[in-house]
């Protein structure tokens, strides 16, 4: 399946070293590193002697060039907008990315500045700041409108428009249950969602705890390997299905996002008609790539059962929204 190429692949492995060398060659930047987890990319947080910080990123020999031109255009864009996000830290000939040799091939290099803040996943989600990433998500929208590049549509699976995709693998869901309704979810999409015609823009793709900072001035977006051009709605639907409140209002943190975008940036009825549909879908993303990553583990290996235990509040949300039902959902949304 091409769009599982991406995420399939093993990261880049250049040494340290090697990483270090090339970074001061091109970039003119030394220090201590420290390697950070991601998907498909190796990552390092930098940090030199005068107490700056900086993301060094070993690109995925899967993405295309035109697709991280098209990551680095989009913060060139948002440069001077007021938005907190990384700043493209230029080669030593002016260049937005330098190169990187492996025994894999040749890999491009990127340095982006790091941005302070704690990740909402450890800060914790309530609903002032629920609202406040609604804001935040909504500013971010209006400053990257208008922006485009040849590379705004990668081959991803992780992209909410190929929900649909994720039909094969649902048979790796080995809970009959669970598996039932992320098939509900996926055919909820294909019928509602996928031939409608809605407002589109670049999105940030990925607006998840980890990747939304809490930071002194409010709210900072990083990691934009993710970003596309689709429906604006679906990066809505994609943050809110990170706020997930497990107590007795599934909505509790969803319904004052969508009340801090609007105050922003209204969404249509029609987009907000939607929410549910689209919300749903991601979880079943979520849940669905995450037996993927674990279908030759056995049902007793311990990573497996603590894959499980971290990502089930996904599984028990989408249940909880599907027992709350469209029409509650969209009672609830569509009025604010």
């Amino acid at each position: 399946m091409e769009s599982l190429s991406a995420i399939a692949a093993e990261p880049p492995a250049c040494s340290k070293d090697a990483v270090a060398h090339a970074v001061a060659e091109q970039f003119g930047l030394d220090g201590d590193y420290t390697p950070l987890v991601s998907e498909r990319d190796q990552n390092f947080c930098l940090g030199v002697a005068d107490g700056r910080r900086f993301v060094v990123k070993v690109t995925s020999l899967e993405e295309l060039p035109a697709t991280s031109d098209f990551q680095l255009g989009a913060l060139l864009h948002l440069e001077g907008a007021g938005i907190e996000v990384p700043s493209v830290v230029h080669t030593r000939d002016g260049s937005a990315c330098g190169f990187i040799e492996s025994p894999q091939g040749r890999h491009r290099l990127r340095v982006v500045t790091w941005i302070e803040g704690e990740p909402l996943l450890t800060a914790g989600i309530d609903a002032g700041r629920a609202a406040k990433l609604g804001t935040a998500l909504a500013n971010l929208h209006n400053a990257l409108r208008g922006y485009s590049h040849p590379g705004e549509n990668p081959v991803l699976l992780w992209d909410l428009q190929r929900a649909v995709e994720l039909r094969p693998l649902l048979d790796l869901i080995d809970d009959p249950n669970l598996r039932q309704i992320v098939a509900r979810a996926v055919d909820d999409f294909e019928s509602n969602v996928a031939p409608r015609d809605l407002p589109t823009q670049v999105i940030h793709g990925d607006a998840n705890p980890e990747n939304v900072l809490v930071t002194a001035s409010g709210t900072g977006f990083i990691d934009f390997g993710d970003m596309v051009r689709a429906p604006r709605v679906f990066d809505v639907a994609i943050a809110a299905a990170y706020l997930r409140c497990e107590k007795d209002d599934p909505l509790a943190f969803i319904r004052p996002f969508v009340d801090g975008y609007h105050a922003t940036a209204r969404l249509g009825e029609d987009e907000t008609g939607l929410l549910f549909d689209l919300v749903r879908a991601r979880l079943a993303a979520t849940v669905t790539l995450l037996y993927w990553r674990l279908r030759d583990r056995p049902a007793d290996d311990d990573y497996r059962r603590k894959s499980l235990r971290v990502e089930g509040t996904a599984s028990r949300f989408l249940a909880a929204l599907e027992r709350l039902g469209r029409g509650h959902f969209n009672k609830e949304i569509i009025s604010l």
